[in-house]
Order: C-alpha cells, then structure tokens, then sequence
C-alpha cells in the first residue's frame, strides 16, 4: 500500500495517531521536501517516529517516482506531506502513477493552510479561488493571479495568496552551465507579497485593490509563534512578520461585522484600519 499522509502545519506532533502508526510500521517512509516546509527539521521527525526519512525533492517525486513506488505493491511506504495531501498541493500524479502499477492508495487527511486560515477569524465559507505568488524578477512579473482574484472581487469574497517558496532551486546561469549547484532557500514574506500586489495594481490598472485594500497577514499559522497582522496593503507591505511559512488574505466585501471586530484587533494601527473600512477599503480599490 502507498499512504500519504498529511502531517499538519507545524511540529513533528501534528500528525494524526493514524498517521503516526502508518508511519511506523511502514518499510520505508519519504517526506515530500519542495512544496511547503514544517516548522522542524527532518532529524526531529525522526526521533519523534523512531523512524529515518527519506527526503524526496522535487526531481525525485517528478521523474524519480518509481524509486518510491518500488515494492509498494508488497510492503507498504509511507510518502509525508506537509498539511494535507490533497490540500493546497495535490499528488494525483504519484496516486496516479501506483495505479497504474496496480499498488493500491490510501490518504491520511490532516490539517492544512486551507483550513489553517480560518485562524484570521474570516469564514471559511466567504473565501474565493486561492491564488499562488510567486518572486518576482526585473524581467518576470506574472499577473495570472490577479484575474482569480478579481473574479473573488466581484463576488464579494475573501481570496487566499499562497506566496512563493524556493527550495533546491538553481541559477539561470548554472542551469546553462550543467553546474548542479543549488540556490540558497527563499521564502516570501507577507510584506514581499503585499509589495507585489501593489505593484501589480499598478500595472493592471482596473481598480481591483490597491494601497488602502484591507488585507491580513499570517505567519507560522498552527504554531505557538503563529502571528497575525491586518491593515492596509501598504501597511502590510512594511510588516516584519518573521520567519516562514506567511500568507496574505485579501478582504472581501461581504465580509461580517464580527469578521471584521475579529481582524481589527490585530491591526497594525486601528485608526487607519477604521478609515479604510468606512471608505469600503475591502474588496475593492477606492
């Protein structure tokens, strides 16, 4: 049997019991290691498993899985996910590729930022399509996302950003050069995020959200460092919020009064939290 197991957002103590007896019987056990992180390293996992863990990146999963796969159909191998397996990011493709290869599937739902997010106080039920940012480069400022969030916009409804992590990611120019030298971990922050989105309204130019757009920043959602800010785009473009994982919420226009008494406390300055409420500074650019 292939398990995915989802192991939450933060510590080695996230994963569920069933996920925790999975994980120790298993022959061998991989922890998907390039899309999101937890709080801890691989080493802490191990002790708290009293298993070892295979690290598989991005090239393993993508075009090494038949290494994982192998003997699946025998014994049993557990692949970790960070959150939930089919949470913000899905695996189809290796539950897919055992199929094909007749080793049956089982997934061990857990907690992920989809659900995580719920901790700003916004309903779950008012949230949008998600959308991802990712760096951007002198040459490269993708604007994808903004038609899904201005469909969100439209709708009235709270939109999810994802923001950027690198992992195991190389240079332009050691790409050219066969050179198999890897860049160092980046991971975006709420601030990063902020910035670009106002960048991208300034490009875009259709009065999507803007400056005074009220948003709200989290960081570290599901650890005792969680921390939450709210305030305008502006203000969140200028918020240190610390180390990883951070995500943005763009407030949406059918937010509710208690949804809104929820995210002022954690604003950044409530007299212009205020402001921008009373203009309509959610959901739209005023």
């Amino acid at each position: 049997m292939l398990y995915l197991v989802g192991l939450g957002l933060s510590d080695e103590t996230d994963i569920t019991v069933k996920g925790l007896e999975i994980v120790k019987k298993a022959e061998r056990v991989y922890l998907e290691a390039y899309t999101s992180i937890l709080l801890v390293e691989k080493e802490k996992l191990e002790a708290f498993y009293g298993r070892p863990v295979l690290v598989a990146d991005r090239e393993l999963v993508e075009t090494g899985s038949d290494d994982i796969l192998a003997g699946a159909d025998k014994t049993d191998v557990a692949f970790l996910v960070v959150g939930d397996p089919f949470g913000a990011t899905t695996h189809t493709d290796l539950v897919l590729r055992a199929r094909e290869l007749g080793i049956e599937s089982k997934v061990i739902p857990n907690a992920s930022i989809m659900s995580g997010i719920g901790c700003t106080g916004l309903q779950l039920y008012n949230f949008g399509q998600t959308v991802s940012m990712v760096f951007f480069t002198e040459t490269w400022k993708p604007s994808s996302y903004y038609d899904r969030v201005k469909e969100n916009v439209e709708l009235g409804l709270h939109t999810l950003v994802l923001v950027d992590i690198k992992v195991k990611e190389q240079s332009l120019e050691n790409m050219a050069r066969g050179r198999l030298v890897y860049e160092p971990p980046r991971y975006m922050t709420v601030a990063q995020c902020a910035g670009q989105m106002i960048e991208t309204e300034e490009e875009r130019k259709e009065g999507i959200y803007g400056p005074e757009s009220l948003a709200v920043g989290a960081a570290r959602v599901g650890a005792d460092t969680q921390k939450l800010v709210s305030g305008t785009l502006k203000e969140l473009s200028e918020v240190d919020m610390g180390p990883p994982l951070h995500s943005l919420v763009l407030v949406g226009r059918k937010v509710h009064d208690l949804e809104k008494d929820y995210i002022r406390q954690f604003a950044v300055n409530q007299e212009t939290f205020d402001a921008s409420w009373q203009k309509g500074g959610y959901g739209t650019m005023q």
